[in-house]
């Protein structure tokens, strides 16, 4: 399979950053699973953002002559699962689009990275993690918003700055922002301590077993 060798090591768009030397994905600085061929299928289509990328062309540079695939199932399977990985909609896309019996284009925005903002580890923060905690909240509220996703918690931000309660209300709609009781007891899986937030798994309630982010500032109780 081929590597694709005159784009810059590091792209970035939207939250999102490829490594394409290491063939990793980030998302908000977070790694993003990705098999081999979807990896290779999204770098490719990288080199040539805004162009088409054509079936027989995505053939050629990742399948050997002599290796016999079914290619349009292999294909397909490699686009979806591409498709989940950076969340995006066949329908309505806003990375990779679909041209019918022609092949692919990516539509984002492509910059080349500085560098990839992977996150700091921390011997403190990493103590915390497997650690039960307890859910808090501001005032008299007895709920916590919580996001389900980096690009949720990066939205929410925003909204909050511009006190767009509207917006808060569609994201709440949506389920991308959890109403979590005050109290809910939370497992810590990861800590993010350049950013001040952590991934949990609530362990009670209407929201038991999902995974959200939540600032370190919203937990109490450490057990």
């Amino acid at each position: 399979m081929a590597t694709p060798g005159c784009s810059p090591p590091v792209l970035r768009f939207d939250v999102f950053e490829v490594d394409l030397r290491a063939c990793e994905l980030y998302k908000a600085g977070r790694k993003i699973k990705l098999q081999v061929l979807p990896f290779q299928t999204l770098a490719l289509l990288l080199e040539r953002p805004g162009e088409i990328v054509r079936r027989e062309e995505l053939q050629k540079k990742l399948w050997s002559a002599d290796t016999f695939v079914d290619f349009d199932h292999s294909l397909n399977t490699a686009i979806k699962k591409l498709r989940q990985a950076l969340g995006d909609n066949k329908k309505k896309p806003r990375f990779v689009e679909t041209l019918p019996k022609r092949g692919y284009r990516f539509i984002g925005a492509v910059e080349p990275a500085a560098r990839l903002a992977k996150p700091e580890k921390d011997p403190a923060a990493a103590s915390k993690v497997g650690r039960i905690a307890k859910l808090s909240a501001d005032g008299k509220l007895a709920f916590t918003l919580v996001s389900v996703d980096e690009e949720t918690a990066a939205e929410r931000e925003k909204l909050d700055a511009a006190n767009d309660d509207v917006g808060l209300s569609l994201l709440i709609a949506s389920q991308r922002l959890l109403m979590v009781a005050k109290g809910t007891q939370v497992r810590i899986l990861e800590v993010h301590s350049t950013q001040s937030r952590c991934q949990v798994r609530i362990l009670e309630g209407e929201h038991y077993g999902k995974t959200a982010l939540v600032l370190l500032g919203e937990l109490a109780e450490l057990a």
